[in-house]
């Protein structure tokens, strides 16, 4: 990604978490931790989907796709973050800067569409089981995933390519530990009008565009379990989508506050950019494991082959 020449800053100075020597070796040992518990969480879960035919079913396919995402989204940021964290002078080159906002888009992004084509999955087999087979198709979940790529991807590169015509030439400290885009604006010396139009636009875009269809697809789902006159019906039928709830929750509450809010350099800055590439990363595996008996009676099915394999 080449600048334009007149830009004088060649690198940003991040501020991170805190300036305090044992409060960084603290977070240090945190984020290690968080990043360990996401890659395992993540691997384990696409291991799991794949290794599984009992799993091989559009819901756990959308599933194996969301824990790479996650893993991706999370690579984007926390080995940065704790690289920074031992070292003197927290710095990073503008072209390195942009490429981080580059797949920041576009796995979050991708995962904003993902959690929404996970709803319609939903709503097909709650509401239609008996066609659920017919309707979410080999072909179907291919093109859904497909698509999610190739917009997230169209949306990364518009914004990193507006971006790459900023200039910056005078203040290069960003009040943040990683490189956002939010936070690179107020250090532009360039009108930024257009880029934050277009920001906006892509926010609600990827943001309310994605929630509506959420929106709908659960109330018609609520609508169906509540019709459903067995408690036991109803209980299954809850189970089935209330980690897709919480992951909804989880990822699009701090995602949109931190795209749609003005920037003020402010902790709630922080806690939110961490809560969605950071925390709910780590979460999800364990949200979906947890609450899912079917993925729990595989990891089950799984040891037991493997512990069996090692006796002989």
């Amino acid at each position: 990604m080449a600048l334009r020449n007149h830009s004088t800053i060649t690198e940003f100075i991040l501020i991170g978490l805190s300036d305090n020597p044992l409060i960084e070796a603290l977070f240090f040992v945190v984020f290690l931790g968080i990043y360990l518990l996401t890659l395992m969480g993540n691997l384990t879960m696409m291991l799991v989907i794949r290794a599984d035919s009992h799993l091989h079913t559009p819901m756990y396919f959308f599933l194996s796709n969301l824990s790479f995402l996650d893993l991706c989204l999370s690579s984007v940021t926390v080995p940065k973050l704790m690289e920074d964290l031992l070292s003197e002078k927290q710095t990073i080159s503008v072209e390195g800067c942009l490429t981080q906002v580059f797949f920041v888009f576009l796995t979050a992004g991708n995962e904003a569409c993902l959690l929404s084509v996970m709803a319609y999955d939903r709503y097909a087999a709650v509401c239609h089981p008996l066609l659920y087979g017919q309707v979410m198709s080999n072909q179907l979940c291919n093109g859904l995933v497909l698509a999610s790529w190739g917009l997230a991807s169209l949306n990364a590169v518009i914004i990193v390519l507006l971006a790459i015509n900023l200039d910056f030439c005078k203040a290069q400290t960003i009040h943040h530990y990683t490189c956002e885009l939010p936070s690179l604006f107020p250090l532009s010396c360039s009108d930024i009008s257009i880029n934050i139009s277009i920001l906006s636009f892509s926010t609600v875009l990827l943001g309310l565009g994605n929630v509506l269809p959420i929106f709908f697809s659960y109330v018609r789902i609520i609508s169906s379990i509540l019709r459903i006159s067995s408690t036991t019906g109803r209980r299954k039928a809850f189970s089935t989508c209330s980690s897709h709830f919480i992951a909804v929750i989880l990822f699009f509450s701090s995602g949109m506050l931190r795209y749609l809010m003005p920037p003020s350099g402010s902790f709630l800055d922080l806690l939110s950019s961490l809560q969605y590439s950071v925390i709910t990363p780590m979460l999800n595996p364990l949200i979906y494991s947890l609450k899912n008996k079917e993925v729990k009676t595989a990891v089950k099915r799984i040891l037991e082959k493997y512990l069996q394999y090692f006796r002989w």
